[in-house]
């Protein structure tokens, strides 16, 4: 197992992108440890401030990957900063085992994943990821593909409503689902604007007055587009695939339909489930746990960080390190 490293300890002054604060930076580089000689790597290098962080506490490598092409242009004066220290991979942290194969490593000493949106994203009108400012409704992180406007516009009633219930979480999903499809036999939705006016309109008044009534559907209507439940399980994996034995998970979720695969996903192959499960197979029962836990509770973020950064409440991390174990594969048995 790796030594873990302590010079992160001085991290209350460091560094990162400016105008981005990442969530549970502390938590997170505790997890990690950076060490010298260490390759680690940020499957959602967003506004850098993870990478940064890691790179400024232990003379390290850093692996940044992006599926949105606008991250890649926007830390690309880092490199200018830290030189080959920091790789700036265009793609998709579910495909991390490839790409990061690709570049000619064999493992390395930690993965971090930021899940959800990120705050650059939020902060583009054009992006059309948040109904805080009107813009054209498109929410693809790649720039690829079908957009948000054309799933409000084409998807059926009862499509729309079973995703809006199953990944926004709406009690209301079928009236909502209802009003996008009066609404849009009237004039196409093609704004932010619009469709948070339409499910404003929809949704009953709610006591909880700091959320807004169309954060729930344009939550779901996100993760759609960009398949970021498939993507996370994808990368969950990859990072399973490529961790050295002693290696570091360290994952940030922002609400629970991100928050309980992780959680599945390490108590299950850590042994969590060792009492056993009459849907999994007797071969799977026995296998060799694929990670440690060194805590089996989601940390939080302090008092003082979620006063300072709002976008850090709803915030927990989990931590998984990899044992000297095989791989699980997806059958039942040790890859």
């Amino acid at each position: 197992m790796m030594a873990r490293s302590t010079r992160h300890s001085e991290n209350a002054g460091v560094r990162v992108a400016p105008g981005h604060t990442p969530v549970l930076i502390n938590e997170v580089l505790d997890a990690l440890s950076p060490r010298d000689g260490g390759i680690y790597v940020d499957g959602t290098l967003g506004g850098g401030g993870y990478a940064r962080a890691i790179l400024d506490a232990a003379d390290c490598t850093v692996l940044g990957i992006d599926r949105d092409p606008d991250a890649i242009t926007r830390n690309a004066p880092l490199v200018e900063i830290y030189g080959a220290r920091l790789v700036l991979i265009p793609g998709r942290f579910g495909d991390m085992e490839r790409l990061v194969r690709d570049l000619g490593f064999d493992a390395v000493d930690g993965v971090t994943l930021d899940l959800g949106v990120s705050s650059p994203q939020l902060d583009i009108a054009e992006r059309g990821f948040s109904f805080m400012k009107d813009g054209p409704l498109d929410m693809r992180m790649e720039r690829q593909g079908d957009s948000a406007a054309d799933l409000v516009n084409e998807a059926d009633e009862s499509e729309l409503a079973t995703l809006i219930r199953d990944l926004g979480e709406e009690r209301h999903a079928r009236r909502v689902a209802r009003a996008i499809v009066a609404a849009r036999t009237e004039a196409r939705i093609e704004t932010t604007g619009q469709l948070a006016d339409i499910v404003r309109n929809a949704v009953p008044k709610s006591r909880d007055t700091k959320v807004d009534p169309a954060t729930r559907t344009f939550q779901a209507i996100r993760i759609h587009v960009n398949d970021e439940l498939g993507e996370l399980e994808r990368g969950l994996i990859g990072a399973e695939h490529i961790l050295k034995p002693g290696g570091r998970l360290a994952v940030v979720s922002f609400h629970s339909l991100e928050d309980r695969p992780v959680k599945a996903f390490l108590r299950t192959r850590s042994g969590g489930d060792s009492h056993g499960s009459r849907h999994m197979p007797e071969a799977a029962q026995r296998r060799a746990p694929a990670w440690r836990l060194p805590s089996r509770r989601a940390i939080r973020p302090t008092d003082n960080e979620t006063a300072s950064n709002p976008r850090a409440r709803s915030a927990r991390l989990r931590v998984g390190e990899r044992t000297d174990a095989p791989v699980w594969d997806e059958t039942g048995g040790d890859a």
